[in-house]
């Protein structure tokens, strides 16, 4: 059986783009500020845009891809480019915050595409491969906004931005003029699809379990800086936790991912992480600060954010044909988890300690969640035998 490699790498570098852009003013919010006329909050928007229109599209999106996979990737992958070539236009705040809408509309058909693309273009025993590399080129292009942003000048960085985006683009659409090696078949369509994928039990309880530590994962993305501030984090040490969050999850989500697929230890990985984030969010509620953040931030990036990509193989193992509804199902429940959970810690924002706890017991909830999920498991198919789970 054949694999198509360079369609996946096309597809991450798509999807790295999208992260990369969304991110684009995170590092220099006050710069940027300056730079535009704006306040800190109107910055910050460009980057709000995105959990919020992923919530309204994810969906619509997924039942695109399964409609018309190729067309339906190829918008994302265009309106990505035009996005980060209108920022461009004139220099000024309405300019970027057009072009953000647009790269907005645009991730959740490329980011729901990742079980899709794996599965027509990856021979079966590749897939989980596929899915974790997928996944973890999104976790880069977070981190090289991190960076970028730190070494650029803003007007340089959106040319920069706008030429990666629209390189992958057209990367994209070549990789994508060649037909499916693997056509996926299914007994229902567009809405039809999406309310079959949505009654089976086991895409409901991966939604659920998603909200949770997702939800904590942007939260703690989002006020790193602002909760660790009292306990004299500066911003720049922040940044330096950020990166080795994300840094850490790139390296967990190309390794972890696959073993687990290939040793049956899914949901045991995704407890593992869940109870040591727990555990760091208690620890840095104990005792704040600089090398206890930087430590506990590097280890649970490297378990946690693997969970994604675990999760997103499993579904594509159980719905098949099916996988852009339950993949935007998936990403609607995360972001989602991460609008709630960082708006319910924002008001804990300048309390740190009552905000870690609350975090803490967040994520502990997905612990019996995870437990329902197993018979489930078990069931699947292997990744490599096409067997069912021993």
């Amino acid at each position: 059986m054949n694999s198509r490699w360079g369609a996946l790498v096309a597809y991450s570098l798509v999807g790295a783009s999208t992260q990369l852009l969304w991110l684009t003013f995170a590092p220099i919010t006050t710069d940027a500020a300056h730079h535009y006329g704006v306040s800190t909050s109107a910055i910050g928007w460009l980057a709000n845009v995105f959990p919020l229109l992923y919530v309204v599209l994810a969906i619509p999106a997924g039942i695109a891809l399964d409609r018309s996979f190729r067309a339906a990737l190829t918008l994302g992958a265009v309106l990505t480019a035009v996005g980060g070539l209108v920022r461009l236009v004139g220099d000024q705040y309405s300019a970027v915050l057009t072009g953000q809408l647009l790269i907005a509309v645009a991730q959740p058909f490329v980011l729901n595409a990742i079980t899709r693309v794996a599965g027509s273009y990856l021979a079966e025993p590749d897939r989980p491969k596929g899915i974790a590399v997928g996944s973890a080129s999104t976790f880069t292009g977070m981190l090289a906004a991190f960076l970028m942003g730190s070494m650029m000048e803003i007007r340089t960085l959106l040319v920069a931005q706008a030429a990666i985006a629209v390189v992958s683009a057209v990367a994209l659409a070549v990789a994508l003029r060649a037909p499916e090696l693997y056509q996926r078949s299914t007994s229902a369509s567009g809405f039809a699809a999406f309310r079959e994928t949505w009654r089976d039990p086991f895409v409901r309880r991966l939604c659920v379990l998603v909200f949770v530590p997702f939800g904590a994962f942007i939260s703690l993305m989002t006020w790193t800086e602002a909760l660790l501030q009292p306990a004299g984090v500066s911003a720049d040490q922040a940044g330096i936790v950020l990166i080795a969050n994300v840094i850490a999850g790139v390296a967990g989500s190309a390794l972890i991912p696959v073993w687990a697929a290939r040793q049956r230890r899914e949901l045991w990985i995704i407890t593992v992480a869940v109870a040591v984030t727990a555990a760091s969010c208690l620890a840095l509620a104990a005792a704040p600060g600089f090398a206890l953040a930087v430590s506990v931030f590097t280890l649970f990036g490297f378990l946690l954010l693997p969970a994604l990509p675990i999760v997103l193989e499993l579904s594509e193992r159980r719905v098949g044909a099916s996988e852009g509804a339950a993949a935007g199902l998936i990403w609607l429940s995360g972001n989602l988890g991460g609008l709630v959970v960082a708006g319910v810690v924002g008001v804990l924002v300048d309390h740190p300690a009552p905000a870690f706890l609350l975090m803490a017991a967040v994520v502990v909830i997905a612990i019996p969640l995870l437990r329902g999920l197993r018979s489930d498991v078990d069931a699947l198919p292997s990744v490599t035998t096409g067997g069912p789970h021993g």
